[in-house]
């Protein structure tokens, strides 16, 4: 090749290099800013492909999807100067490209450190108002909203950054706050349960007593019923053994001897010394019971 054709490959090459220097594409998912000396000639360039002058222009892109930035975790007092370890994360996105590259000069890291810093403050600014039960319970996504509002408005202004959401993922006590909770919340569970404990065992002396009154008291009535009973059968068995020995003296006075002499002779090994003319012996003698 001859020293023309090497010149105009050279300068075809550097024709090519111009071109795809003067050429540049923003993604979909961000946007750029144009930069000529380093001072900003061109903000909030859409997606597509555009032009630059080779060399003396910079482009910067940004990427405008939603991110998200955990916090650090940080104490705050409560309104009643109780402290709480609270974690938290912010989603966020560039809403304003330009506003944003002029507050932050582009840099993301910054972006994050001035949010942090208007978050941590906010936190601390609500924590303060309320009360633990309120930013742990009773109020927390009031709390959540009216922070996310409050950043949202002043990020927005002064970084052109939109602030989606604020949220607190975890809200635990300090460890020795803990431990100081956690024993003061035993000792009034335990005077809780020696109170019912001693309630309890004061019903079960009422009822134990009452129990054993009215025990005493049905078996008073149970034993007098019973004499009474008693009573009416002796009568009425008297009265029947009254009412046969009238009716057959003889035969009466005959079965009663045979009881007696069933029970006397029961046992062979027993020994009885009586006189024979005893009115006891007289049906052994004769039938009849005639001496």
């Amino acid at each position: 090749m001859g020293p023309k054709g090497v010149v105009g490959l050279a300068g075809a090459l550097i024709v090519v290099l111009l071109v795809l220097s003067s050429v540049y594409i923003i993604p979909e998912t961000h946007r750029g800013v144009l930069l000529r000396f380093g001072e900003l000639v061109e903000t909030d360039i859409q997606a597509g492909i555009h032009f630059k002058t080779p060399v003396i222009d910079q482009v910067r892109e940004f990427d405008i999807r939603v991110l998200t930035m955990d916090l650090p975790s940080r104490q705050y007092l409560t309104v009643e100067k109780k402290p709480l370890d609270v974690d938290s994360y912010i989603a966020w996105k560039i809403k304003d490209v330009d506003q944003f590259y002029r507050s932050t000069g582009g840099d993301e890291y910054r972006a994050q450190s001035l949010l942090l810093s208007r978050v941590d403050n906010g936190l601390r600014d609500e924590f303060g108002v309320r009360t633990m039960h309120e930013v742990v319970s009773g109020q927390r996504d009031e709390l959540m909203h009216t922070l996310r509002d409050r950043v949202n408005e002043t990020s927005v202004q002064e970084f052109g950054i939109e602030v989606l959401d604020v949220r607190v993922k975890a809200i635990e006590l300090p460890g020795q706050v803990s431990d100081n909770v956690y024993r003061r919340m035993a000792t009034e569970r335990e005077k809780l349960a020696q109170e019912f404990r001693s309630r309890g065992k004061e019903l079960a002396e009422g009822i134990r007593a009452d129990a054993d009154r009215q025990r005493t008291v049905i078996l008073a009535e149970a034993f007098a019923q019973s004499e009474q009973t008693r009573g009416e059968g002796d009568g009425q068995a008297a009265k029947i053994y009254a009412d046969a020995y009238g009716s057959n003296a003889e035969f009466y006075s005959f079965y009663r001897s045979l009881q007696a002499y069933e029970k006397t002779f029961a046992n062979k090994d027993d020994l009885m010394v009586i006189d024979s003319e005893s009115d006891f012996m007289k049906f052994l003698k004769d039938p009849q019971g005639a001496r």
